[in-house]
């Protein structure tokens, strides 16, 4: 019987297979370096019956003339090939992928590492490099070996103050930065029913952090439910029984607040082991932690109060963002004293809307804190929306469970 990778690239594991890919997109960053491949490529086609998508998130709005001449380069080329093109403000690539675009089954390639996230849908998702990127606009289809698969094996309840990103934060940890490389994470096990949408997606978006190829949840009622919402529809994806060449298993009910440490994602600890590190900066937003359950349960905690540091808030698409305002989250997290930053990336990738200074340090919803990414010189510890939120306040990190 086969993994859900094995299935959706219909080959057993380690065989090299050619396939048709369902829906590729890049970004302004790696958009540029594909359009350049493509023309050294001879480019004068674009492959037929793949959808073909470009998101500005990266480096918007433009941080100096270089890159908005690039961005309008690359914007004059999504017209002319008409590209499904979305522009400054509109959101991530990968969330909106997640809220418009991925199905059930369907192969999905982007020009990004953190092209993995839409493995929450039960699509094999996963990141190319630019040239890869460009050959796929030629021909509609690229390479694929397929990848072992590691179960990570999800049971119980999420409790007090846990989230999501604790248990990606554990099992990056568990796993190590490198001890997934070029497999595929499957998240099974009856725990998995008892996580939304929302949270399935920081567990994919995080698989590349152990090196994974892709990480993948099997479509079930709650995906079916949540596409349903969205207008779209799919269907139910079964598991069969089959081998993994690892398996970890979690209870939810025992996982507690985590950080990760500088500069690695695999170096987690418990937050009550850090209280009192004091902060410079609050992000949150990005591709881990931009949507807006995490926004809504950020105003929730910091309402009535004020940060006692700067705190950036990016919503992760202009659908995040509107919704917000409809429902008066935005105002209470502006009342807070926060700072809000257009759709996007933002501080995330260290070229603008939150650079870190030297020696300053900043706890981040992000799913990086590799050394220099926010800013040469500065720290990044990695974090929940609820350590996010009781860090903010108190200016330093602070668990949760203590406020």
């Amino acid at each position: 019987m086969s993994t859900l990778s094995e299935r959706i690239l219909r080959a057993p594991e380690g065989d090299y297979v050619d396939r048709k890919v369902d829906r590729a997109y890049a970004h302004d960053g790696t958009g540029v370096l594909a359009l350049e491949a493509w023309r050294r490529m001879g480019g004068n086609r674009f492959g037929k019956d793949t959808r073909y998508y470009l998101q500005f998130d990266h480096i918007v709005p433009a941080n100096n003339s270089t890159t908005a001449t690039l961005q309008h380069e690359l914007r004059e080329f999504a017209r002319e090939k008409s590209m499904q093109f979305s522009d400054i403000g509109c959101g991530i690539c990968h969330q909106i992928m997640c809220e418009d675009a991925i199905l059930p089954g369907e192969i999905v390639v982007g020009a990004d590492s953190h092209s993995v996230t839409p493995g929450a849908f039960g699509a094999f998702a996963t990141g190319v490099g630019a040239t890869d990127m460009a050959a796929i606009w030629l021909t509609g289809e690229t390479w694929f070996k397929v990848p072992a698969s590691v179960g990570i094996h999800i049971t119980g309840k999420l409790s007090g103050a846990a989230e999501a990103k604790d248990l990606a934060l554990a099992y990056v940890g568990k796993l190590g930065m490198d001890g997934a490389t070029s497999q595929a994470l499957e998240f099974v096990g009856e725990g998995v029913s008892s996580l939304s949408m929302d949270e399935r997606l920081v567990l994919a978006n995080l698989s590349v952090e152990a090196g994974a190829k892709a990480g993948l949840f099997y479509a079930d009622d709650v995906t079916i439910r949540y596409l349903r919402e969205q207008g779209r529809s799919g269907t139910v994806q079964v598991p069969e029984p089959c081998t993994y060449g690892q398996e970890l298993d979690f209870d939810l009910a025992d996982i507690v607040p985590l950080v990760a440490i500088p500069h690695r994602v695999d170096t987690s600890r418990p937050v009550e082991d850090l209280a009192g590190l004091a902060l410079d900066q609050v992000f949150v937003g990005t591709c881990t932690n931009g949507r807006y359950s995490d926004l809504a349960r950020f105003a929730r905690l910091v309402k009535g109060k004020k940060v006692a540091v700067r705190t950036i808030v990016v919503p992760a698409s202009a659908a995040v963002l509107k919704k917000t305002i409809r429902t008066g989250v935005l105002v209470d997290i502006i009342e807070a004293g926060c700072t809000i930053g257009t759709p996007g990336c933002g501080p995330c990738i260290g070229y603008h809307m939150g650079v870190l200074g030297e020696g300053e340090i900043c706890l981040s919803t992000a799913n990086r804190n590799f050394k220099n990414r926010m800013g040469v010189g500065g720290e990044i510890y990695l974090g929940s929306i609820a350590t996010a939120a009781a860090s903010a306040v108190k200016g330093e990190i602070t668990s949760p469970e203590a406020v």
